[in-house]
């Protein structure tokens, strides 16, 4: 998915496999000279990095979690108590107030993970507006772009968007266009379907529709609607 909430690539994963093996496949095909991918903590793998930054000369940012558990731990250690705050957030959103606090050091040895030339911390305090219970969490990532070409906002901009994949596309997807309740399972048909629910989101969030729902009651009124959006005249 692009910043805006297009979807521009989909690939199926076999039950016998995991998103891991598709996840060069399915990149390989794309121009991403000098983007910023971000992927969920699964793919944060040594080859994927390589393979983004050597090849498709893209650059990343890896959040970095148990399974990789030596360089979480490493990260972990870094003498963030040292380290200045250089950005702050707070936002309040579906029951919840959060402050998202980053720090970032450029680090020369020791991480250990390709083209990693910074860390990143990132602290989340989150408190539940009706009960008032409040959670803690530490986010650690890496990212090949120096500290000249992405500073610490920057960065955890990207990062608080990656998630935006649940909202704009998932979140969609299933209360929208009812995706898990669909019969529809048999040969690629699921498949085929997925991409058409894609390009009915993508086609009105190029037309700057917010509320997908709302698109999709409007050109349910008129016939020539869908046809004038998706530029058939």
């Amino acid at each position: 998915m692009t910043g805006t909430g297009l979807v521009i690539a989909q690939r199926k994963v076999g039950g016998k496999t995991n998103e891991i093996t598709v996840f060069r496949p399915m990149l390989a095909p794309l121009d991403l000279t000098d983007i910023v991918v971000t992927f969920d903590a699964l793919h944060s793998q040594t080859a994927h990095a390589r393979f983004l930054v050597e090849e498709k000369q893209a650059h990343c940012i890896a959040v970095i979690k148990g399974n990789q558990p030596l360089l979480h731990q490493y990260l972990k250690q870094l003498a963030w108590r040292e380290v200045p705050l250089m950005d702050k957030t707070r936002a309040t959103a579906h029951g919840r107030d959060e402050i998202r606090r980053v720090k970032t050091a450029t680090v020369t040895r020791g991480l250990g993970f390709p083209h990693a030339v910074q860390a990143v911390q990132i602290v989340r305090r989150r408190r539940v507006i009706a009960t008032g219970k409040v959670t803690l969490e530490r986010v650690y990532a890496v990212t090949d772009l120096a500290a000249e070409h992405a500073e610490a906002r920057e960065i955890a901009h990207r990062v608080r968007e990656h998630w935006g994949i649940e909202n704009k596309i998932h979140h969609v997807r299933d209360t929208t266009f009812a995706e898990d309740a669909s019969h529809v399972r048999t040969g690629t048909a699921p498949r085929a379907m997925a991409a058409l629910r894609n390009l009915a989101i993508g086609a009105l969030r190029l037309t700057g529709c917010g509320n997908i729902a709302a698109g999709l009651r409007k050109h349910s009124r008129d016939a020539t609607r869908p046809l004038t959006t998706l530029g058939i005249t």
